[in-house]
């Protein structure tokens, strides 16, 4: 590895010189800088984040706020960080991932010290508390999700109302007319979980518009909780013939649950579900989807992050557009 004593050497200079002509804190002859930097160039020495923080004022470091909360699913959160940290380091930027519960103080404490130069923020709810102070901070800051107030922030996700919508209106294309909502766990909603609202608003939404019967059933995380939503469906529902599905862990066990309670896929009950694509590509049955852009959301987020930060003015809302991929789980209502 390359270090500044080996670029003084080079260049015929004091290791001290190096650091003025990074830092840019004493001056020095053109002449003297310019051979400083070619010898950074030709050595291909990469300054530590410290000697990048007294050149530039900043650290170049990016918070990523993701509160593993109960009732998310960690391997979709993981695919969104791996995306922001993917999307940072083209920016030569590094990422701090901070997964506790980081309230109000914990953004604070992260944003109060030189350690980070700016923010994304994940597992948005309706009414965050976090909100006030992200508006406050004299950082800019991003939110992969939307609060029920969005103005004055900057947010970016995929539209989960039109996705919910989106899923109904395939249904009711196919000619389905009773219809189920199998959704995230409970708690997620008794937080206001942003994205989950939405779901059930475009999911609702569309069934009224379709004069479709319909309801939304909150489910744990577990196949015995798969089990006992599908059993109370076929109890409370028995014309029901289409689903749709918004809780990944599930998927499968759903589909298992409602075949060992004698209902064929497709056959008897056409199943959509909101999803990575690789989820709904595997399962027994392969899943009709709308996916779940992680990579996209994760590399958007930090583009508009750069843009703030460079001074460029950015859309306060970006919503990516629902894309249903048909499979083999839905067809016409029998």
């Amino acid at each position: 590895m390359v270090k500044i004593t080996d670029v003084a050497r080079h260049a015929g200079v004091s290791p001290s010189t190096v650091s003025y002509a990074l830092s840019g804190k004493r001056p020095i002859s053109e002449e003297t800088r310019q051979r400083v930097e070619d010898s950074i160039r030709e050595l291909g020495y990469r300054p530590h984040a410290g000697a990048r923080a007294l050149a530039s004022s900043r650290s170049n470091v990016l918070a990523l706020v993701v509160p593993l909360r109960t009732g998310i699913h960690v391997p979709v959160v993981m695919r969104f960080a791996v995306s922001v940290v993917t999307a940072a380091r083209r920016h030569d930027h590094d990422v701090l991932l901070l997964t506790q519960e980081e309230g109000e103080d914990g953004l604070r404490r992260v944003a109060d010290t030189a350690l980070v130069d700016a923010l994304i923020v994940m597992d948005v709810q309706l009414h965050d508390g976090r909100l006030p102070l992200l508006r406050a901070l004299d950082r800019p800051s991003v939110l992969i999700g939307f609060p029920a107030e969005p103005a004055g922030l900057t947010c970016i996700d995929l539209d989960f109302t039109a996705a919910g919508e989106l899923c109904v209106e395939h249904l009711a294309g196919l000619g389905h007319r009773v219809i189920a909502l199998v959704g995230s766990p409970p708690e997620v909603y008794v937080r206001e979980t942003g994205f989950a609202q939405r779901v059930v608003r475009g999911f609702t939404a569309a069934a009224r518009r379709n004069g479709i019967v319909s309801s939304v059933h909150p489910c744990g995380a577990e196949p015995a909780a798969a089990r006992r939503v599908a059993e109370r469906l076929l109890r409370e529902q028995p014309a029901l013939t289409g689903v749709v599905v918004h809780n990944e862990p599930v998927l499968e066990p759903l589909i298992d649950a409602f075949e060992a309670l004698g209902l064929r896929v497709p056959g008897d009950l056409s199943v959509t579900a909101i999803c990575p694509d690789e989820l709904a590509g595997r399962v027994r049955v392969p899943v009709t989807s709308i996916a779940i852009p992680a990579d996209e959301v994760g590399a958007g987020s930090v583009e508009l992050l750069m843009r703030k930060l460079g001074g460029t003015a950015v859309p306060e809302a970006t919503l990516l557009p629902p894309r249903l991929t048909v499979r083999e789980s839905t067809r016409p209502r029998p």
